[in-house]
C-alpha cells in the first residue's frame, strides 16, 4: 500500500471529473433562463411593460422552430442543409437530403418576424420626436447596414453568415458617438439599427448570392434566439 502523495490521485481525479460534468449540466440548464432574463431586461428598456416583454420573449423562444416559406426555386443537384434549432446549430455539419432539389427562402417567426415587429413598433415614436432624432436614427441604421453588408458571406448549407457581434458593436458604437447620453430615444435607436443591420445588410442585400452557393433552406433568423438578428437587437438595447 502506498502512502505517498500519489496515493490520493485515483480518488481526486474522479471527483474533479464528476464536479466538472455537474457544472456543465447546470450551466446548460441555466442558460435558457439566463437568456430569457437578459432578453426581458432589454425589451423593458424599450418602454415595454414586464408582461409584454415576457410574452414577446416567450414568442421568440417558441417561434424559433417555425419557419415560414416565402419563395422556392428548383435546383439541378441535391442541396445541403444545416439543421438549426432554438439555440443555433443542433448538428455538427451539413446534411444532404436527396429529395430536396430546391432552395427554400423562409423567415423565422422567433428569430426575425417578432424582433422586426418590435423595431417597427418603435419607429413612430422615433419619427415623432423630431428631425434631430430622425437624422441620428438614419445615420446609425445606415452605418450598421453598410457594415453588415460588407461582413456577410454566403456559406454552403447555411446561407448568409456574418460575425455575430459585429452588428451590435457597430450599432452601439454609432449610438454612443451620435446620441448624447441624456437622449430618451437612445436605446430605441440602437435597437432599430441593430435589427436593420442583419436583416437588410446581411440577408436582403445578399439574396442574389444564394444562387451561387448550394443551400437547401435560407431561413432569415433561422438560428432562433441565437440568431444574429435577435442577438444584435438585444445587445444593442442593453449596451446603448
Amino acid at each position: 500500500m502506498s502512502f505517498g502523495p500519489d496515493a490520493r490521485i485515483p480518488r481526486v481525479l474522479p471527483a474533479i471529473g464528476c464536479f466538472g460534468l455537474f457544472l456543465a449540466l447546470m450551466l446548460t440548464c441555466l442558460m435558457p433562463l439566463l437568456m430569457f432574463n437578459v432578453m426581458q431586461t432589454a425589451l423593458e428598456r424599450l418602454h415595454l411593460s414586464p408582461v409584454s416583454a415576457t410574452l414577446l420573449v416567450m414568442g421568440m423562444f417558441l417561434g424559433s422552430v417555425v419557419n415560414i416559406p416565402v419563395h422556392r426555386f428548383t435546383r439541378s443537384d441535391p442541396q445541403p442543409e444545416v439543421m438549426l434549432g432554438p439555440f443555433g446549430y443542433v448538428t455538427l455539419g451539413p446534411q444532404v437530403r436527396q429529395l430536396r432539389m430546391e432552395t427554400v427562402i423562409a423567415v423565422n417567426l422567433g428569430g426575425c418576424i417578432i424582433p422586426c415587429l418590435i423595431a417597427v413598433w418603435q419607429m413612430p415614436h422615433l419619427l415623432q420626436a423630431g428631425g434631430p432624432v430622425t437624422g441620428r436614427l438614419v445615420a446609425v441604421t445606415a452605418a450598421n447596414i453598410f457594415a453588415c453588408y460588407l461582413a456577410a458571406r454566403p456559406m454552403a448549407g447555411v446561407g448568409i453568415m456574418m460575425p455575430g457581434l459585429l452588428s451590435p458593436l457597430v450599432a452601439v458604437g454609432m449610438t454612443w458617438l451620435l446620441c448624447p447620453p441624456a437622449m430618451e430615444q437612445r436605446v430605441a435607436i440602437a435597437y432599430v439599427a441593430g435589427i436593420a443591420g442583419p436583416v437588410i445588410g446581411a440577408d436582403l442585400l445578399h439574396l442574389r448570392d444564394i444562387l451561387k452557393v448550394p443551400v437547401g433552406m435560407l431561413s432569415i433568423g433561422g438560428a432562433g434566439t441565437f440568431d444574429g438578428i435577435v442577438l444584435s437587437g438585444i445587445l444593442a438595447a442593453l449596451l446603448a
